[in-house]
Parts: structure tokens; sequence; C-alpha cells
């Protein structure tokens, strides 16, 4: 990996770009605070080299949250690569994200894909190899499939916070696009319900974000998302994560997640995790 280029990194974003500065603060927290639940030294590196505000969200408990999703998300894209040993993950909206050096089986194809401002930046930090690329590109834009020229054999697409903060009609025709063109594709992705979407100015986070930044797509029941040509294979909340991971959660979060379940059920059980399989 690079090292930054020495000094404050600028970070010249739009305000939907911004909220991938709120899973990396996560990890970086995580790291310096409970690395049993997550290490990452890469992302206290760039949070510590980038010229950015995070105190604003210094005490959230989102940031944990995230954390949490992230470790679910690496499970499942790390099911796909033991299945498929040499196949393809493109990280739709990756970010700063550090998936690649946590599932990496030394065989894998690997393309991080992002709008150009944001791959920009990720080159600061990031460097390519032979099975690892960046691709700049939007995926509200029809071509950007056609461009990838994708490798022959499975593929899993994942995106892990970035199709929910797209127009309802621009998240559906990404999935359509994705599920009508490829036989042999995994797509895991994120939903949020509808009452998520509908509260976000008391979201801890998002509300010191613009509300351009704010998710945008709801999805009340991941099933139906079948009807553009997917499968659902899996689908979890955060309540159903690991024991293991639990265990590593605060001791206030781990006596809730315990005995308070009926009170969380409301609030986490709508937000998704969704494994699909396309099957056209």
């Amino acid at each position: 990996m690079k090292e930054p280029k020495g000094g404050s990194v600028p970070v010249q974003l739009g305000p939907r770009q911004l909220t991938m500065l709120i899973p990396l603060w996560g990890r970086a927290e995580a790291t310096r605070r409970r690395p049993r639940l997550f290490s990452d030294a890469k992302a206290v590196e760039i949070v510590e080299s980038l010229d950015f505000d995070f105190s604003k969200w210094q005490a959230t408990k989102t940031a944990l949250g995230s954390v949490l999703r992230t470790r679910m998300f690496d499970q499942d894209v790390a099911d796909f690569v033991r299945q498929n040993p040499d196949g393809t993950v493109v990280e739709l909206g990756c970010g700063l994200n550090t998936r690649f050096e946590r599932v990496d089986n030394g065989r894998v194809q690997w393309i991080d894909l992002d709008l150009p401002e944001v791959i920009e930046l990720r080159k600061q930090f990031f460097d390519e190899g032979p099975r690892r690329r960046m691709f700049s590109a939007d995926v509200t834009n029809n071509q950007w499939l056609d461009n990838l020229d994708l490798p022959t054999g499975p593929c899993c697409f994942v995106s892990e916070a970035m199709l929910i903060y797209l127009d309802p009609e621009q998240a559906t025709t990404a999935i359509q696009l994705i599920a009508g063109r490829l036989d042999e594709a995994v797509l895991i992705l994120d939903t949020t319900p509808r009452a998520m979407v509908n509260s976000q100015h008391r979201h801890d986070t998002l509300k010191h974000l613009p509300r351009e930044s704010w998710f945008r797509w709801a999805c009340d029941e991941p099933r139906t998302l079948e009807s553009h040509g997917l499968q659902l294979e899996r689908s979890r909340s955060l309540l159903d994560a690991d024991r293991d991971l639990i265990q590593e959660l605060p001791i206030s979060w781990r006596i809730l997640w315990r005995f308070g379940q009926p009170i969380l059920k409301p609030w986490l059980d709508g937000y998704r995790i969704n494994v699909f399989q396309c099957s056209r």
C-alpha cells in the first residue's frame, strides 16, 4: 500500500460521497478502542491523514454499528471467495474500504469501483496490482458495466451502503443491469426500510451532513427485488450477527442485545444485508 503524500490530505467530495467517511471513521475507532472487534491500521492512518473534522462523530453509536455491518458483509464476501477462489469481486462505491486486504485468498480478482473524485483520493492510499484494479464510474450511467471488462467466470458485486443513497429508480436500474447481463453473478447489498429513510433527521451521523447525503432508496421487503431477475439466498439484520461479534461489543450493547430484542427488533430488523443470485 502507498503511504500518504504527507501533510493533510484534502477531502474534496460531493455530499453523497462524504458518507463514505462514516464507515472509515468507524473502522478507525474500533481499531483504537476494540481491536478484537475490528483491526484496520490502514483506516487509522487514513483518518489521521485526511483534512476533515471527524470530531462531530466522536460520540455516535452509528460508527460502531457500521463496523458490525462491515464484519457481516465481510462474511458474505468471504463465503463467495471460498466457493469461487478464482472469481471476481466488484466493490461498488468502494470509498476507502479495505475489504480486499481482509478477504483476499491470493487468487481472487478485485475491482474497486467509485466516482472519479473518490478514486482520485483512494489512489493516494492504495496501489493497484496484478489482481486488483481501481475503476472510475458512475453506476447511474448505464454504460459502466460494459466498460468494466470483467473476466469470465463467477462474479460478486458488493454494495455496502451505496445503492441506498441513490434515487429509487437509479438503484433499481443498477440492480436490473447486473441481473440482466450476468448469469454467474452474486449481488450482496443492504436495504433500508422506509421508516429508517423517513427518520434520518434523528440519525446521529447523517444529521451532521447535508440532506443530499441522506438515504433515498427504501426497500421494506428484499424479496420484492426478485422481480428484477434475482433470487434471494440470504437476508440478515444486525440482530443476526454472530455471537462472537456481539461478544466484542461494549457491555451496554451486549446487555441490550441479550435482553432488549423486543425493543431493538422494530428499529433494526428492517435494515437487511442480503445475498442474491442472478437467475436470468
